[in-house]
């Protein structure tokens, strides 16, 4: 009987030095990954990052020519949004003004291989049908620039969800056709990740182009020993001020 103890004794023993080995191996592969980043954020080139601030939301919508438009088919792209409507007149916030010196300016930004795409999404289901906002797409020369930009719309209740759900973007329709509608850019990685807010009618298009580079550099450094210093900088929360 002692024997058959003593047995179950070494047993439990070697069980829990074994478990213990387990989680030292873990725990020093966790440290050799953070010290890996940490010096590669300090020996190869501190790097400024914009922060990860939460997944955007999925939506499948129709554009200006009636195509089916899906945010998981813009993955691996760089995407600015806004938010309008056709009808937006005066005392409505004009931020396709802002999108359209967007686009301009972006013909001079070398992407490298990363596509940069400007979605406008309406927020008048009702009105403004694709033939609508094909009409006013070309009033804002949209595509002129070579730079890809697209008008969604969709379903009410669709649409509801994706902007004032998802990107958190408050709006509401007047009896008078009016919209009373918070401005407000988003700025969205290859991943689907938000990474930038402006939520203003007239934000700084210097500084959205300056995201849009960081986004840039960021995409093409996600392979090799790069990723460990743009990890780190995530690590250290080394964002633009």
């Amino acid at each position: 009987m002692s024997h058959q103890l003593t047995a179950e004794a070494e047993k439990n023993r070697m069980d829990n030095t074994r478990f213990f080995m387990i989680w030292a191996r873990l725990f020093s592969y966790l440290l050799l990954l953070v010290g890996v980043a940490i010096f590669a954020f300090v020996t190869i080139q501190p790097v400024t990052v914009l922060p990860r601030i939460t997944l955007a939301p999925g939506y499948l919508l129709t554009n200006q020519n009636g195509e089916r438009i899906t945010s998981e088919a813009l993955r691996g792209q760089i995407v600015l949004y806004n938010f309008t409507y056709s009808r937006c007149g005066e005392g409505c916030p004009q931020t396709s003004q802002v999108m359209a010196e967007v686009a301009r300016r972006l013909q001079t930004v070398d992407s490298g291989d990363i596509p940069i795409h400007l979605i406008t999404i309406s927020v008048d289901s009702d009105y403004d049908t694709p033939e609508v906002l094909a009409a006013y797409a070309r009033q804002l020369d949209a595509g002129q620039s070579g730079v890809a930009w697209d008008f969604l719309t969709g379903a009410e209740n669709r649409v509801r969800w994706v902007v004032g759900g998802g990107f958190g973007v408050y709006y509401k329709q007047n009896d008078d056709h009016s919209i009373k509608l918070d401005p407000a850019f988003m700025l969205v990685d290859g991943s689907g990740l938000l990474r930038a807010e402006y939520r203003t009618a007239v934000p700084d298009v210097d500084v959205i182009l300056r995201d849009i580079n960081f986004l840039i550099e960021e995409a093409q450094n996600s392979d090799g020993p790069a990723r460990f210093a743009y990890e780190a900088a995530h690590l250290f929360s080394c964002y633009p001020r």
